[in-house]
């Protein structure tokens, strides 16, 4: 049996790591506070009105579990296979077709104007949302000025607070739908508030932009930007390969970050990439070797001109994977 001292001993650790824990977690709060003074004068020279401040962050609040989701994001802890066979689903598939039927003659149109195939917006809309059903929860305003506090990523989540409060103060956004996900990240295709700014598009002309609420706008925005970014229509995402001769490892690319070493399908066989099924490789466009797990054991794909637009989406390399291979699945 335990010896009484020793319970004595356990209870004191436990007792010091909750008082340490309530410490910190109160002097965050303090210091969130005074940043949040600061950040108001800031926001207030760059010209948002007093009347929105007050009004945005009257309930704003320090969210520890924001910076513990941004810890532990599955993009970098899920092996490929796991990551993709999630979201990649018979089911999600099935569902994404349904869709298609359904709204036939808005993503054909939209498809027209925009020259992005309807497979990979509704692939987009799938993994993004599962289709506008988990658009998430969460204060975006307290997440992004949490997230504008943390210093990790503060000067880009400051950019993006001071963004959508610009959107605020025109009016084109009711702080009061602006509930999303701990990132910030807002309606069915889950926009960051700088993309909201650039490429949101109010398309059933009833005067406002509603990416949550209206289906039509949420497709013409994403469409809108992803053919605003350079996407091809008819053009591939992904080949998944194989290596039959030893290959210099400049040329796998393991990060997002910064894709190089782009070469033709033609200077790829040279170097002896094959198609993962022993198949021919047909198209010669330029393509990028990427590994997403880091090993070669592990999947390798070469991956084109519209995979990497998929990336400034969400720059995951295993997100643009399975975004691809959810598209490729509805077209079948």
């Amino acid at each position: 049996m335990m010896s009484y001292n020793y319970k004595i001993i356990i209870f004191l650790v436990l007792f010091k790591i909750l008082i340490t824990s309530s410490v910190m977690a109160t002097t965050s709060e303090d210091n969130f506070e005074k940043w949040l003074v600061s950040y108001k004068k800031f926001a207030l020279k760059k010209g948002i009105s007093q009347k929105t401040l007050n009004t945005v962050f009257k309930n704003v609040k320090f969210l520890d579990q924001v910076i513990q989701y941004d810890r532990k994001q599955p993009e970098f802890f899920e092996d490929t296979i796991t990551y993709v066979n999630k979201r990649a689903t018979n089911l999600r598939a099935n569902k994404a077709k349904k869709l298609l039927k359904k709204n036939n003659i808005l993503f054909n149109d939209i498809e027209k104007k925009f020259f992005v195939e309807k497979e990979i917006l509704v692939a987009l809309w799938g993994i993004e949302t599962n289709f506008g059903k988990h658009v998430g929860k969460m204060d975006i305003i307290s997440c992004l000025a949490t997230l504008s506090y943390d210093k990790r990523r503060s000067k880009f989540f400051s950019s993006q607070l001071l963004t959508l409060l610009k959107l605020i103060d025109e009016k084109l956004i009711d702080p009061k739908t602006l509930f999303g996900s701990w990132a910030g990240a807002y309606g069915n295709f889950q926009f960051m508030p700088s993309t909201i700014e650039r490429y949101a598009i109010d398309y059933d002309g009833n005067q406002k932009i509603e990416l949550k609420s209206s289906l039509d706008d949420s497709l013409a925005s994403a469409a809108n930007y992803i053919n605003s970014i350079g996407w091809k229509k008819g053009e591939p995402c992904f080949y998944r390969v194989k290596l039959t001769k030893k290959l210099n490892k400049k040329y796998l690319n393991l990060s997002a970050r910064k894709i190089s070493y782009r070469l033709k399908i033609s200077e790829w066989k040279n170097k002896g990439v094959l198609n993962f099924d022993g198949t021919d490789l047909k198209t010669n466009l330029k393509a990028a070797l990427i590994m997403p797990d880091g090993e070669l054991k592990t999947p390798i794909f070469l991956v084109f001109q519209n995979y990497e637009k998929i990336l400034k989406w969400n720059r995951s390399l295993r997100f643009g994977i399975s975004v691809c291979t959810l598209a490729n699945m509805i077209k079948i």
